[in-house]
């Protein structure tokens, strides 16, 4: 193996340590006395420091290597977990981080702000109190692998199983080793073996080659790929019979491992377009199975179908990340932004291991940012407002995410004082940004969609963290993009929830076809509230604008053939109920023709940029159909 290969195994392998480190810190937060996961995070430090070092990565060493000290003493009891040391876990995880994404750039990693070097080195320190530094304990302390995994005591110290960790990373060996032949050994009828014989027979099984005192030094000084690090083997058993075992009569059957394999993500990209083009097949299949009435093309039709369904399952599931890696991150930015603000403040996460595409995973860490950051500055109050009012000093913010049907639904609550409606009216007149008869008219959860209009802050005077007008614009035009939605929830005093939809998966979408002239389009499935037969009855005219009577409510109509610019010859006989945020708009349409599943292609450029267009698709006749837009088209009436 080249060291280019080396170090690729090796980035490969930190990155997922480090992105699982994010996740064991803030469970820390949580259960700052989990022996077992204060061992996880040192283990994960520890194991990078021995990568980074074999390949002389000093950066990645000298931060690894504090983090590690200061963890050692944190399991071992001689710290406590508290806000200091753990901000600066988190923020040598970010540096961390960063270094393995310079790597991945091509870059050199460049070293940590020695500041951070320092302040992880002083907290690392015993007090003078405390018997002499771990380390240099350490540093004199001898502990052979070898006795370590020989001995019958069922627990091991920190110090042996630091001593297994350097011996399955390949430390040098501390003396050669007589060959032993591994299937000599399973076939002898000796009840005990020595600890020789059982590191031949661990080699064997493991697929090490057997050493010898010609070759131990060597194959020590080679190591395998330096993140991989192979758990603790477990102590040998003698068996009760000497009788070989009945594996010892297929010695070469190695044990059963866990089966996995790295794929680019570019590679599972290919194979879900690949996908979506057989989806396209099968629904033109269909198409035509419908004209025709051969028993045989139905039967092979109705296969394909159930099988292909099954494929688009298991490539989907193949993309799910949990929502837990873009959650990961709040603890920390929630901190950061409270501390800046004077503010206290508990994370709550709820539903992590919810799975959701990969690209939706991280196309919504910015949009949650902007709803996090906002939260803690305007929703919860400083520690001494919330005490008057009865409340406890520190606010609770809130992140839970869970499947419904073919969306995921993830909610940002606070519990604190709530948006005012009245002064999002006020606010949105005093910048003219809607006419005052307007804002008259405007529902209490109408005025709450206000702060999503460009330029909108209820803040006076902008500051670092929010206040210019920019922000949660951002994140309804982002979840449009992502064909989802947010809604809002508040009230005065008690608090606000922002209840974000999205869709499993960018790639394939749930749609409802129709007809406009002899052109068919397509409207995202999860914003369909209901179908029904248009009556001019049911028309409505106010300040010139056409409207819809349903049932009490009234809701703008929108003719789409005259929206289009067609014909005005055609069939108005349906109506399309179509819902986003709290916003509802009646679509008159030519025909309903039901429910598709359709590959999501992109817009083609002379198209890219125009309201009420969303993307492309092809149905099952063939025919390209255009998949609109619905905030775009309530933007037209």
């Amino acid at each position: 193996m080249s060291q280019n290969d080396i170090a690729d195994d090796f980035l490969i392998e930190a990155s997922e340590i480090a992105e699982r480190l994010g996740d064991e810190l803030v469970q820390l937060e949580q259960r700052p006395q989990d022996g077992e996961l204060l061992n996880a995070i040192f283990r994960g430090f520890h194991t990078i420091k021995g990568g980074a070092s074999f390949l002389h990565l000093q950066p990645l060493v000298d931060l690894c290597h504090g983090v590690e000290e200061m963890f050692n003493l944190l399991r071992n009891g001689k710290l406590q977990v508290d806000g200091d040391l753990f901000d600066l876990a988190q923020n040598a995880t970010d540096q961390l981080t960063g270094m393995l994404n310079a790597m991945r750039a091509g870059e050199a990693p460049q070293p940590a702000p020695p500041a951070l070097i320092e302040a992880i080195r002083i907290a690392a320190l015993p007090d003078h109190a405390r018997a002499e530094p771990v380390a240099a304990a350490q540093a004199n302390k001898h502990i052979d692998a070898a006795a370590v995994l020989s001995s019958t005591d069922p627990d091991i110290s920190d110090d042996e199983f630091e001593a297994l960790l350097d011996h399955f990373q390949g430390a040098p060996a501390t003396a050669p080793k007589k060959a032993i032949d591994a299937t000599a050994v399973l076939s002898s009828t000796e009840e005990s073996i020595s600890d020789d014989e059982f590191e031949a027979l661990l080699d064997h099984f493991q697929g090490h080659p057997p050493t010898s005192p010609a070759t131990a030094p060597v194959v020590a000084a080679a190591p395998p790929a330096p993140a991989i690090v192979a758990p603790p083997a477990p102590k040998p058993v003698t068996p009760s019979k000497p009788a070989a075992p009945p594996t010892a009569a297929k010695p070469s059957a190695p044990a059963p491992v866990e089966a996995s394999v790295r794929v680019d993500t570019k590679r599972l990209d290919g194979l879900m377009n690949l996908v979506g083009e057989l989806v396209l097949s099968r629904n033109r299949l269909k198409s035509l199975r419908r004209r025709t009435r051969d028993e045989d093309l139905e039967r092979a039709v109705g296969t394909l179908d159930v099988v292909t369904a099954r494929l688009q399952a298991e490539v989907m599931r193949v993309r799910m990340q949990p929502v837990g890696r873009a959650f990961s991150r709040f603890p920390k930015v929630a901190r950061d932004v409270a501390r800046q603000l004077k503010k206290e403040v508990n994370v709550e996460l709820i539903g992590e291991e919810t799975e959701l595409d990969k690209n939706l995973v991280e196309a919504l860490s910015d949009p949650l940012v902007h709803l996090v950051r906002n939260a803690i500055d305007h929703g919860i109050e400083a520690p001494d407002v919330r005490e008057q009012a009865g409340k406890p000093r520190a606010g609770t913010l809130r992140l839970s995410a869970q499947q419904e049907g073919d969306h995921i639904v993830i909610v940002v609550s606070d519990d604190g004082g709530g948006i005012d409606a009245d002064k999002l009216k006020i606010k949105a007149r005093e910048k003219g940004l809607i006419e005052a008869d307007a804002v008259a008219r405007l529902s209490p959860d109408e005025a709450l969609q206000l702060i999503f209009l460009p330029g909108f802050s209820t803040k006076d005077q902008a500051t670092e963290v929010s206040g210019r007008g920019v922000g949660m614009d951002v994140v309804k035009s982002k979840l449009a993009e992502l064909n989802g939605q947010v809604l809002i929830e508040s009230k005065r005093g008690e608090g606000t929830r922002f209840i974000i939809q999205v869709p499993l998966t960018l790639a394939i979408l749930p749609t409802l076809l129709i007809n406009a002239g002899s052109r068919p389009y397509a409207l995202p499935l999860s914003n369909v509230l209901e179908v029904f037969k248009f009556r001019e009855d049911q028309l409505r005219y106010i300040d010139g604008r056409e409207v819809l009577d349903l049932r009490g409510q009234t809701f703008p109509l929108l003719f789409l053939r005259r929206w289009l610019g067609l014909s005005d010859i055609g069939d108005d006989s349906g109506v399309v109920v179509v819902q986003n945020g709290h916003r509802k708009l009646g679509i008159v349409v030519d025909q309903v023709r039901g429910r598709e599943e359709v590959v999501v292609k992109p817009l083609p450029p002379s198209l890219r940029g125009l309201a009420g267009f969303a993307a492309a698709t092809i149905t099952g006749d063939g025919n390209l159909a255009l998949i609109l837009d619905i905030a775009g088209l309530q933007r037209a009436v």
